[in-house]
């Protein structure tokens, strides 16, 4: 079976990788430049180069040399894993076994934009690990494979990832085995079920101290490395936070922002109602704050 791979993120890498030295045939990559757009960025036609592999960059597949450049190499099935732009129809048709896209998510719910950081923002349990066949909708096609993903009050996005990348190997090796033998069954999608979530904006990135310690908890740990991390917003600069600690304090008369401790590191802050409070304890905050500021 003749595989074109298209993507340009870790989660790519690791797929493209693993279908390599597990012998499948990997006819041709697409990959892109850098646009700073994808925080996880990663260029797969390095994979490409070294195992010799025909590439290409582009910005879009959908235009008339990429479609032509993929029709000479004539693909069974093309795997889009890690590619922030839809494929158009002319794409789709080519590989007559169809496309398959990735989206780590419990589809049909939860389509959309940033599947990773809104289930750890909204405090999801649970996700998961979805291929599926890629139409001219986004995120509806029917299920190819399916894995549910634990979230752990602990989890960040890099774990949360970590875990999608380990399931999605195993996921991988058996479709692609399937689809060899014609032995594939994909699991249609219940669209009355399905939500889909909306582009992150920079203020949703923003702490107010107003949320709940867990509320914040969520956000930084959503938003920590390999992302840009959850903002404070202290006379007139940016400062971004990394890691945090639900905690508690007996002022329930304190407002929320006045910082109440400075321990090395770690600063502790109020933050909702009644006694909340939060640790902040991986911040880029000025050493210059003090006991009793307000952030």
């Amino acid at each position: 079976m003749r595989i074109l791979f298209i993507g340009c993120v870790i989660f790519s890498k690791n797929i493209l990788e693993l279908l390599v030295e597990s012998k499948f045939n990997v006819v041709g990559v697409i990959s892109k430049d850098d646009t700073g757009f994808n925080s996880d960025y990663y260029d797969t036609s390095i994979i490409a180069k070294q195992y010799k592999i025909p590439f290409i960059k582009t910005k879009n597949v959908n235009e008339l040399p990429i479609l032509e450049w993929v029709s000479e190499l004539k693909p069974d099935i093309v795997y889009c894993f890690g590619w922030n732009s839809l494929l158009g129809i002319d794409f789709i048709q080519i590989p007559k076994k169809g496309v398959v896209g990735y989206h780590p998510a419990s589809l049909p719910q939860n389509r959309g934009r940033h599947p990773v950081i809104w289930a750890l923002i909204l405090g999801l349990t649970e996700t998961a690990s979805t291929f599926f066949f890629m139409g001219e909708g986004a995120d509806d096609g029917d299920i190819v494979s399916q894995k549910k993903i634990i979230i752990e009050k602990e989890d960040t996005a890099s774990t949360l990832y970590d875990k999608l990348i380990h399931e999605s190997r195993t996921q991988v090796i058996e479709f692609t085995n399937q689809l060899i033998n014609n032995q594939l069954i994909a699991k249609k999608q219940d669209h009355r079920l399905a939500n889909s979530w909306r582009k992150r904006s920079k203020v949703d990135g923003v702490i107010d101290f107003r949320m709940s310690n867990e509320s914040i908890y969520n956000l930084v740990r959503a938003l920590t490395k390999p992302y840009p991390g959850a903002l404070i917003l202290y006379k007139g600069e940016e400062y971004p936070v990394w890691q945090a600690k639900i905690a508690e304090t007996p002022y329930s008369n304190f407002e929320p922002g006045k910082v109440l401790k400075i321990s090395e590191s770690s600063i502790l802050v109020k933050c909702g109602l009644s006694t909340e409070a939060i640790l902040l304890e991986n911040h880029e905050l000025p050493e210059t704050i003090q006991v009793g500021d307000y952030l």
